[in-house]
């Protein structure tokens, strides 16, 4: 079983509807990673959902608190998030650079993973801003520094490469299609585990005592359809992910 934290996956829709004379302003808080909350708890994983908009305020800022989790799986939530709290944009005062925290963290034993959306890696308009950031040194990708986004609204299929490794055991050599994803390079010393149209779809690196995996597309809706999200091998992909990246010698101990 590993601790997951799942930071992101979440915004608040804000609409007006106009009827007639009179306009009635809205809003919504929309949660995307249920299905993946889902997945990982009936898998055995102790899992913490950390909405993008209590990243900011919430998300740990020493060595300590994030070693509560074995995993920290950031997903749709982009760098100034975790750059800027309040204490720093509104009160002007000083505050741990988290970013920094987390690739410390790795070096030191944890799990760091990046999943694709418009809110990572460098993402749409290049918002998320990951580039030439700690987050980027540990990673096991290197990452544009504009739009990295692919959109495939026709659908196209992940597949595994040659490496055995414990994250794809038992995957389907194909996966179900896909709607977009993140144009990412690997880096020399990350071992490339499934592709789309020849880019790196997930890759994994160790990083220190810690291990990091990248998935260039995303967990949830838009560019994860419902077929990828019924696929047999979402829980099992996700699992053994989250599995993997927990199982490091520098996590012993260390509760």
């Amino acid at each position: 079983m590993a601790r997951v934290l799942i930071a992101g996956e979440s915004w608040i829709n804000a609409v007006t509807d106009y009827k007639g004379y009179d306009a009635f302003p809205h809003t919504r808080l929309e949660i995307g990673c249920e299905r993946l909350v889902e997945a990982l708890t009936a898998a055995g994983h102790d899992v913490e959902h950390m909405p993008s908009h209590a990243v900011a305020t919430d998300f740990p800022e020493t060595e300590e608190k994030l070693d509560a989790y074995d995993v920290v799986l950031l997903s749709d939530v982009g760098a100034n998030t975790l750059l800027l709290p309040p204490v720093v944009f509104n009160e002007g005062r000083p505050f741990p650079n988290r970013l920094k925290l987390l690739a410390q963290w790795v070096r030191n034993g944890g799990g760091l993973m990046m999943a694709g959306g418009y809110l990572s890696f460098q993402g749409f308009q290049a918002k998320a801003n990951y580039h030439g950031t700690a987050v980027e040194d540990v990673l096991p990708v290197s990452i544009l520094p504009y739009d990295d986004r692919v959109e495939a609204p026709e659908g196209v299929n992940g597949a595994l490469t040659a490496e055995h490794h414990p994250v794809t055991d038992g995957l389907d050599a194909q996966w179900p299609i896909l709607l977009g994803y993140q144009r990412l390079t690997a880096k020399d010393d990350a071992t490339v585990l499934a592709t789309v149209e020849d880019r790196p779809l997930l890759a994994v690196r160790n990083e220190g005592a810690g291990r990091t995996l990248a998935f260039a597309s995303d967990i949830s809706p838009h560019w994860a359809p419902r077929e990828f999200l019924a696929w047999d091998g979402y829980q099992k992909l996700f699992d053994q992910a989250v599995t993997w990246l927990a199982d490091t010698p520098g996590r012993s101990g260390r509760h």
